[in-house]
């Protein structure tokens, strides 16, 4: 059985960590499962990532863990590999990833909603990187945790492995938005990733990423606003009408 359920509803693509039994916790096929899907989301306009059940996902399965105990020096290093290239791969999907939270969100958890775009989480919620708990680093997770939460943040959650409810998630920049609705949130942030054009919005996420000097930004601008999509967009707007891609994605 898939650890994964996929779903394409037209232009949303609807990524779900289906293990509710284990809280969705990572093991080496979850991990696998994952990386394949956000190798390939095709032209899909936004991902949602959630997980089945009561949790998110709580951080790394149990005998995952203690499978890795007989491992060689080698071979962990390959394993956190894997953890790692999965987690560089949401991060760099070229869609926008929407992350819906609730209940556990620890350890490998809390680093998978930071490799999202827009995470929103249920106000009971709960975080935390709890690997010093078990005498590990969050290491594998570190590289997409500073961007989100910075190192202010991190020297207090990383040293302590205490666990943090979702109002102090909010205010470290964790999640973006709590919401009693989850589900009516996520299709509101939807509707608004859909209203924007396509091609404009991978733009705005590689922007994010590459971070252009002054030159190339500027050749970035003057390629967009000449583009057929940058045209029709601003000739809607001017036009005072809807855009050629709302039609059938967002009112």
């Amino acid at each position: 059985m898939s650890a994964l359920r996929i779903e394409r509803d037209g232009p949303l693509l609807r990524i779900t960590l289906a293990r509710p039994e284990r809280r969705n916790a990572f093991d080496a096929e979850l991990i696998r499962e994952l990386t394949e899907a956000f190798s390939d989301v095709g032209d899909a306009r936004a991902v949602v990532l959630a997980g089945d059940g009561e949790s998110f996902c709580a951080g790394a399965d149990v005998d995952w863990q203690r499978s890795a105990i007989d491992l060689s020096y080698d071979e962990n290093v390959e394993d956190a590999l894997r953890l790692y290239r999965m987690l560089a791969t949401i991060d760099s999907c070229p869609a926008p990833v929407v992350a819906r939270v609730q209940g556990y969100a620890l350890g490998g958890g809390s680093g998978l909603v930071c490799c999202t775009d827009v995470a929103v989480a249920a106000p009971a919620a709960v975080f935390g990187f709890s690997e010093v708990k078990l005498g590990i680093v969050p290491a594998v997770i570190s590289p997409f945790v500073f961007p989100r939460i910075g190192t202010a943040a991190a020297r207090r959650f990383f040293l302590t492995g205490e666990r943090f409810d979702a109002e102090t998630a909010l205010r470290i920049g964790l999640v973006h938005q709590l919401a009693a609705d989850l589900d009516a949130s996520v299709d509101s942030l939807v509707g608004e990733l859909l209203s924007a054009g396509p091609e404009a919005t991978r733009a705005a996420k590689r922007l994010i990423r590459e971070r252009p000097d002054g030159e190339r930004a500027a050749r970035l601008a003057a390629k967009l606003r000449t583009s057929p999509e940058g045209q029709e967009g601003l000739r809607a707007f001017l036009d005072k009408r809807p855009a050629a891609w709302r039609s059938g994605s967002s009112s």
